[in-house]
């Protein structure tokens, strides 16, 4: 059975925000780990450095959220 457009449509944004959030999840626990163990990653050398990009993809998810909720829901 195919679905309806509308269907279709709102399983497309529930999939991308549930990406999105999944991806929040994954940068923020790594967060945590270089918060609670920075020793553990010892290729970086800079670790306020790699803080700051996994912060800015959650930055980037929330983003893509915000977005699709505000223009596509």
């Amino acid at each position: 059975m195919k679905m309806l457009d509308s269907e279709l449509r709102e399983t497309v944004i529930k999939s991308l925000i549930r990406h999105a959030e999944g991806s929040i999840e994954k940068h923020c626990t790594n967060i945590e780990i270089y918060l609670n163990n920075p020793v553990g990653v010892g290729e970086h050398s800079d670790i306020l450095e790699t803080i700051e990009k996994e912060l800015d993809m959650v930055a980037k998810y929330e983003d893509q959220i915000n977005v699709l909720r505000k223009y596509f829901n």
